[in-house]
């Protein structure tokens, strides 16, 4: 395939992994709900760190037995590659999920998207040259289109313990993305070290659930309805398996400074499965999960967050590839 239909395959794939995530937030929401009436009084760290562990290790489970041919031949530095992003995802998963008791959901949405600001700053420094004027120009755009979509108060915004654990979380993101292009690891397998973070990731999270969970019997119990397991395997087969697959697999073809950007979509995913997706899942499980609606915000920080991703596809300044 030419290098110029590889790139635009990488950013079509990479769309296709952003809506996969953004899929992850209803359907997680909606498992919430469902387990909380399954096990009322069930704390919110012991649901979100469970359904993080089985998650991870159903998803590395299946992508071990359907490429068993070539795990077994991984490479040591292939291990090493899918520890590290299973460190970085762990640590971001848990710092995000504690910062939101101690900030507003829209402040969390915003300062996790600031990766796409640090990406492009940690490769001006690493390489002593400033980011191209499409990237500046894009980075402008969708933070801009956040701020929107979030309602941000510039003047509300302080950075307390929420705030902090939520740009440390920014912060592992933005290394998780780095690593995949790391020139050290270029010769990598995906499937290889995907199905190594997959399983570590899960691993990583087993402690959190030991320290807050009520009983064994208990992370048996939440998933003890159809619902529950049905919803668990949406998450596991779209949202874990096809994101991860896809990411791993096509943000090579791209920088991580585009990769970052292209991620940043995710919130406008979110709002627009939010449309019509509870009010399926409502009727399923039973619980009350009402649709959200279209607003101006949704229309303008959307389109704000499309134009960056439409310009950065584009062929305008076109940056030179860079290994970092």
């Amino acid at each position: 395939m030419p290098p110029a239909n590889l790139r635009r395959r990488a950013f079509q794939m990479l769309v296709l992994c952003t809506s996969f995530w953004a899929l992850s937030f209803p359907a997680m929401k909606a498992l919430a709900l469902t387990q909380q009436e399954i096990l009322p009084g069930a704390g919110s760290w012991f649901i979100s760190s469970l359904s993080v562990v089985y998650r991870f290790l159903i998803a590395g489970g299946l992508l071990l037995a359907f490429s068993f041919a070539e795990v077994k031949t991984i490479l040591r530095r292939e291990v090493e590659q899918g520890i590290l992003l299973a460190i970085f995802t762990t640590i971001g998963i848990s710092l995000q999920m504690d910062g939101l008791a101690y900030t507003t959901a829209s402040t969390s949405a915003f300062l996790t998207q600031l990766y796409c600001v640090l990406i492009p700053l940690w490769v001006a420094v690493r390489l002593r040259q400033s980011p191209s004027v499409k990237i500046i120009l894009c980075s402008a755009l969708v933070l801009g289109g956040m701020a929107v979509l979030v309602k941000l108060n510039l003047f509300a915004l302080k950075l307390g313990r929420g705030e902090m654990e939520t740009l440390a979380a920014s912060v592992m993101f933005a290394a998780q993305i780095l690593c995949l292009e790391h020139r050290r690891y270029a010769a990598n397998r995906p499937l290889c070290f995907t199905t190594a973070m997959l399983l570590a990731t899960g691993l990583f999270t087993l402690p959190l659930v030991a320290v807050t969970a009520p009983g064994v019997a208990e992370c048996f119990r939440l998933y003890n309805s159809v619902p529950a397991c049905g919803l668990m395997a949406v998450i596991v087969l779209f949202c874990t398996l096809g994101a991860f697959i896809l990411m791993n697999r096509w943000q090579r073809q791209v920088t991580a400074t585009e990769a970052g950007l292209i991620y940043c979509a995710e919130p406008v995913f979110v709002s627009a499965l939010a449309l019509f997706l509870p009010g399926w899942f409502s009727q399923w499980t039973g619980v009350d999960y009402p649709n959200e609606h279209l607003t101006a915000r949704l229309l303008i920080g959307g389109t704000l967050i499309t134009a960056a991703n439409v310009l950065l596809q584009s062929r305008w300044r076109e940056p030179k590839r860079v290994e970092t």
